[in-house]
């Protein structure tokens, strides 16, 4: 029987670090190549092709990269690929992972994992994650799903999973739904059922920048006042608990509204934000009176990530309905 596909991107992250100067600290140092060396196993499960896109510290990653990564994962599953995996560093995977969940249109499964040890200390975790992304990303019960973070012997979705934790082991979590399956005796076990995803095109204009701010006790509106005038394209808010701003902020944010998206989101790191609880200035009802979109579901940092792709799609319109979706 002839073994499926399995094209794995290596992208850096402490995954792929290793000392390489005493005292001065682990960087991105293995290949993609050299980690599969690590998991011979992974050989037996599917014929693996790999792609060292470089050996990056995640927090360098940027759109422009990821869009790459994808043309790259795209042109796999046309020429047969029965799945794809992306091992990238644990700084942005949930941003990345939520990056790609919205762009991936085909049902082979989209995975991507990392590791919270490095290369080089005892116990680490990175073999035992690309093991278990590779056997996620070739189960059947995979289709369909989009793209997913496999971690610590977790499946999460992308849409709800969060790092949690800087540096502990179970750093992933997705605290709204818990996990959407684990790891058991080697095979994916889903707790629930594919959803249906809303797939944007691949955006026309990758120049745009969206600028994220968190609203914090007593902060001034120095910076929230030049959004416009910088020349960004939308504004994100990581609001107060439901969603709520202060007064000097809500009136600063009616007019940045007239000219650009403005979405708020809840920096609390888990729950919605309100729609129709507080009528305040500055909460939820007042704060869309005056133009701005709630959140929803949507983290701050994944509602950019939504952001920064209407505008590139040129689907603006569409902001409402994708932040109107159900809980992940």
């Amino acid at each position: 029987m002839e073994l499926p596909t399995l094209a794995i991107a290596a992208l850096g992250g402490t995954v792929s670090m290793q000392s390489t100067q005493s005292g001065q600290g682990v960087v991105p140092a293995v290949s993609g190549e050299t980690l599969l060396d690590t998991v011979p196993e992974l050989k037996t499960h599917g014929h693996l092709t790999v792609e060292t896109f470089g050996l990056l510290p995640s927090a360098s990653l940027d759109f422009d990269y990821l869009l790459n990564v994808l043309d790259w994962a795209n042109a796999q599953i046309s020429q047969g690929a029965a799945a794809v995996i992306v091992i990238q560093g644990t700084d942005t995977l949930e941003e990345s992972a939520t990056f790609f969940d919205y762009l991936w249109a085909h049902d082979e499964p989209l995975v991507l994992t990392g590791a919270m040890r490095s290369a080089a200390q005892a116990g680490a975790d990175g073999p035992a994650n690309l093991l278990d992304a590779g056997r996620v990303a070739l189960a059947a019960c995979s289709r369909g799903r989009g793209a997913q973070v496999v971690i610590n012997g977790e499946i999460h979705r992308a849409s709800s999973v969060r790092k949690i934790d800087s540096m502990a082991m179970h750093a992933f979590a997705s605290p709204l739904t818990g996990p959407a399956g684990l790891i058991i005796e080697g095979a994916a076990r889903y707790f629930r059922a594919p959803v249906a995803r809303h797939v944007l095109p691949i955006p026309q204009d990758t120049h745009q920048n969206i600028a994220l701010l968190e609203a914090s006790l007593g902060a001034d509106s120095l910076l929230l006042d030049k959004v416009v005038e910088l020349g960004y394209a939308g504004l994100v808010i990581a609001g107060f608990g439901a969603g709520h701003v202060s007064a000097q902020w809500a009136d600063v944010i009616e007019g940045i509204a007239r000219h650009i998206p403005v979405i708020i989101a809840t920096r609390t790191g888990s729950g919605a934000t309100a729609q129709a609880t507080y009528g305040f200035a500055g909460s939820e009802i007042d704060i869309t009176r005056r133009g701005a979109r709630m959140a929803g579901f949507l983290c701050p940092r994944k509602a950019r990530i939504l952001l920064w792709l209407l505008v590139g799609c040129r689907q603006q319109s569409k902001l409402a309905t994708c932040l109107a979706e159900p809980a992940p």
